[in-house]
């Protein structure tokens, strides 16, 4: 209960969102920030090895980039103890999130029971295994061969192919066309390097889920620049980050979309939950290309 004067702590979605804004104003992307690390490119993972999702993955990429950890695995302060290893006195968590429902039965006013489901958001803390000693040696991920540039990824090629989305290449400009439903490509060889290329194809092939006959995402966009155009770039923006880091590619800010931050800036101080709708769209159009190119 709080005390009598004592200021109100903001919601949990709005420290979070308000946490993402103040690096984006810094001209920060937290889901990009920590891959100029030399290890392997990845999700944050949990303790024992499985991929966090949706606003957790930019949460703890944020704190990655922000305080240095090169590596990508996560845990609680008990599941440390378990391990028999110890988190180093002094060091500071970091922030995750999970959602739930409380059902609760209710009574109306003429005396008939009815069952609500009530949303919830909880936070709890995580921390970066170089924040950890003592852990086994199996915790320590060893470091990533080097991609040489201008070389195809077989991996990113096949699952890419898999997905079954007509891409054409050539000109100069990466785009979704819903009309014809295509993805419009310049050629490989006129990217900076592959992982520019395939970062690309991502964010265009996230665009391309959102068609009617696939999740139907639609923010109510009607023109070139507004906001509901702002909003279905950030998920294309997020989509993209997610799949390169399962993958194994590092993501590069687009220097095209910078002009987008002032956009989502926009999208994200008017509606303080949007970052987690954002995120879990993301999470719903990687997860349906994964699907469609589980063979790979």
């Amino acid at each position: 209960m709080s005390r009598p004067n004592e200021p109100s702590r903001p919601d949990l979605y709005t420290r979070i969102t308000s946490q993402i804004v103040a690096q984006l104003e810094a001209g920060v992307r937290p889901w990009t920030q920590p891959w100029t690390a030399a290890q392997s490119v990845s999700r944050p993972l949990r303790h024992n090895g499985t991929p966090y999702q949706g606003i957790n993955v930019i949460l703890l990429w944020g704190e990655a980039g922000a305080r240095g950890f090169q590596s990508s695995t996560w845990m609680t302060f008990r599941q440390a103890l378990t391990l028999g290893a110890h988190v180093r006195k002094g060091e500071r968590g970091a922030t995750v999130v999970y959602a739930n429902r409380l059902v609760r039965t209710e009574t109306d006013d003429a005396g008939d029971e009815a069952i609500r489901s009530i949303p919830f958001l909880k936070a709890y803390t995580v921390f970066n295994v170089e924040q950890i000693e003592g852990l086994p040696a199996s915790h320590v991920a060893p470091p990533a061969p080097v991609l040489n540039a201008g070389e195809r990824v077989e991996r990113a090629e096949a699952f890419f192919a898999a997905t079954g989305a007509e891409v054409r290449h050539g000109g100069g400009c990466a785009f979704y066309a819903p009309g014809p439903d295509v993805v419009q490509m310049p050629v490989f060889e006129s990217f900076r390097d592959p992982e520019a290329y395939y970062a690309t194809l991502g964010h265009e092939l996230t665009h391309w889920t959102r068609h009617p006959s696939r999740l139907d995402r639609d923010f109510g966009r009607r023109r070139h620049g507004d906001e509901g155009y702002a909003r279905e770039e950030l998920v294309a923006e997020l989509g993209a980050a997610f799949l390169c880091a399962d993958l194994g590619l590092a993501l590069e800010p687009r220097e095209d979309h910078a002009a987008y931050l002032a956009s989502w800036l926009e999208v994200l101080r008017d509606d303080k939950r949007f970052i987690f709708s954002a995120a879990a769209h993301a999470q719903r159009a990687v997860d349906y290309l994964h699907r469609t190119g589980e063979g790979c």
